[in-house]
């Protein structure tokens, strides 16, 4: 049994970790009813009917690409052999590596007028051959498919790798063709994994707004950032913000939807996989160049962009001196990674604990409204904290004390808090998921034996999640590396990261320039990706990455992000 001490400390660890979510929620609520209707006419001026109509245009087109590619992509290599299935399989994770704002960088500049696309086009065909236009959303929602797909990728090859073999086997017996039996059975049954990978594509794009910028594709992310950033109007942004926020609630009331009914347990009990088939010939070839043309548009021609970038506009500046830019921003970007890291493995320590040792609902609710961070997009959870550090500051300021103007204008410590919000998800489900495995009655026995709450943290959870811990650190510091939204939005004045440098020397149109920094950050977000994902073993290829996708669970329910992923 816990101690009384034992469940007020948990739920004080609880409560204080979900407040850190939900208060910015709240604050963007109370702003836009406190702010009256002035704003409305404001953001109706500003049109954000056009906005929102561009900003569901783009989710729709992201959603069908991204669906539809991941959940081929993860069928042709879990149905089909082929020749290099066994590396491309793991291969097809590589773009989660490379941030949409990185991808739509390289991709916008070499499909330019001046671009090497276009040079070649206008030196094969003339120099009136008319070019397709690049600037617009088709294009925008083309980059950010290639890079989220691989979402919906993870957890559809999940979903396909356990299905058995009797019911597609029943199929193929009854007749149905092998795409027949995949459309009428497989998918049918895969639904809830899909529904869950296209719910965590549709949020990325919400919150996406510097790739959608590259391509003048105006959405309501968009509109937050130039009205906060432009016009320094707080009531207008916290009005799109909230816009933001309602949509986000409804993709994820659509999942929910989608996955009504599901269940995971079959009358039947059958672990036999589903028999790859092999293709031979020109078909096997037609399979290859399919899986290699999509890494090489994601990942090939960017990486080998930007180290032709970089080795143009080495390290060394003017002068022979090192490029105090560049190098201030990967100390700025190294130290913010850090500190949020930390901080989100110490919390996600701390939730696992609270939720193994104490039961109560009210706890498992706490957990619940605390990992929903990813849910909220980063620009709304922005908005929300400038507002909260605004009312924090109004009242220092009331009652005298000093620190409150520092608040407003950004600190360091304000990204730390936003950031470990935002990531918290990401932490608490691969320490829990490496806890998964022990079981709760190891924790019963060390209470029952009366060790504290406190002994049973360092000396059964602390040492059993470590590796745990270890792997969820490196991923949220990966993570913060590559945010962009909210270090542009909180950021202190003069603090830039890597992410800051490659966005403003972009907007300068300095893009050999953003290279360096660009190159910076998709070699290190390779590193987790490749630890995770790559597959020694067939079978195994995807245990561990379904693991750590961010979890948003219905306590009411057995199913899942992390629920349809197991």
């Amino acid at each position: 049994m816990t101690s009384r001490a034992g469940r007020r400390s948990s739920t004080v660890v609880v409560a204080t970790a979900a407040a850190l979510v939900l208060l910015p929620v709240l604050a963007v609520g109370i702003g836009v009813v406190t702010a009256g209707a002035a704003p409305w006419g404001r953001v109706a001026d500003s049109g954000w009917v056009s906005l929102l109509g561009t900003t569901l245009a783009l989710l729709a087109l992201v959603l069908l690409g991204a669906t539809a590619l991941g959940a081929g992509l993860a069928w042709l290599t879990t149905a089909y052999r082929f020749p290099g299935r066994r590396a491309l399989q793991w291969m097809l994770v590589l773009p989660m590596a490379v941030p949409a704002y990185i991808l739509g960088l390289v991709w916008s500049s070499l499909l330019s007028f001046p671009g090497p696309v276009q040079t070649s086009w206008r030196a094969v065909l003339g120099d009136d051959a008319p070019f397709p236009p690049v600037r617009t959303l088709p294009v925008a929602a083309a980059v950010l498919v290639l890079t989220l797909y691989p979402y919906v990728y993870l957890l559809a090859r999940v979903a396909f790798r356990s299905q058995a073999a009797t019911p597609y086997g029943a199929a193929r017996t009854l007749g149905l063709r092998p795409l027949q039996a995949a459309r009428r059975v497989v998918l049918p049954l895969a639904r809830p994994s899909l529904a869950a990978g296209a719910l965590l594509v549709a949020l990325e794009t919400l919150s996406d707004f510097a790739t959608v910028q590259y391509f003048g594709v105006d959405t309501l992310s968009v509109g937050i950032y130039k009205v906060w950033r432009g016009q320094f109007d707080r009531p207008a942004a916290t009005v799109l913000a909230l816009l933001v926020l309602l949509l986000a609630l409804l993709l994820l009331g659509g999942e929910r939807w989608l996955r009504r009914g599901a269940r995971f347990s079959p009358t039947v009990h059958d672990t036999t996989p589903m028999p790859a088939v092999r293709l031979s010939g020109g078909r096997g070839w037609a399979a290859t160049a399919a899986c290699s043309g999509v890494l090489l548009l994601s990942v090939g021609i960017p990486v080998v962009t930007l180290v032709s970038w970089s080795t143009t506009t080495p390290l060394l500046g003017t002068g022979g001196s090192f490029d105090a830019g560049f190098l201030a921003a990967a100390a700025n970007s190294v130290l913010l990674a850090t500190q949020v890291a930390v901080v989100v493995v110490a919390v996600s320590l701390l939730l696992v604990h609270a939720a193994r040792v104490d039961g109560r609902r009210r706890i498992a609710l706490g957990v619940q409204a605390t990992v929903s961070g990813y849910a909220v997009p980063a620009p709304v959870l922005a908005i929300g904290a400038l507002l909260v550090l605004a009312a924090v500051a109004w009242v220092l300021d009331a009652l005298g004390l000093p620190g409150g103007a520092g608040l407003v204008t950004g600190s360091v410590a304000a990204l730390v808090v936003v950031y470990a919000a935002r990531f918290l998800a990401l932490g608490y489900t691969t320490t829990e998921a490496r806890l998964a495995g022990v079981s709760p009655s190891l924790t019963s026995a060390a209470l029952s034996l009366g060790a504290s709450p406190r002994r049973v943290l360092s000396g059964v959870h602390l040492p059993l999640a470590r590796s745990g811990l270890a792997v969820a650190g490196v991923l949220v510091a990966v993570d913060a590396l590559k945010e962009l939204p909210i270090v542009l939005l909180l950021r202190p004045f003069g603090f830039d990261t890597l992410a800051v440098r490659v966005w403003q020397l972009a907007a300068d149109s300095r893009y050999e320039m953003a290279g360096l920094p660009a190159l910076a950050i998709v070699a290190v977000a390779m590193i987790p990706v490749v630890l995770l994902f790559r597959g020694d073993d067939d079978v195994e290829l995807v245990d561990d990455a379904v693991d750590v996708l961010p979890a948003l669970e219905d306590p009411d329910h057995d199913v899942g992000l992390v629920g349809v992923a197991r």
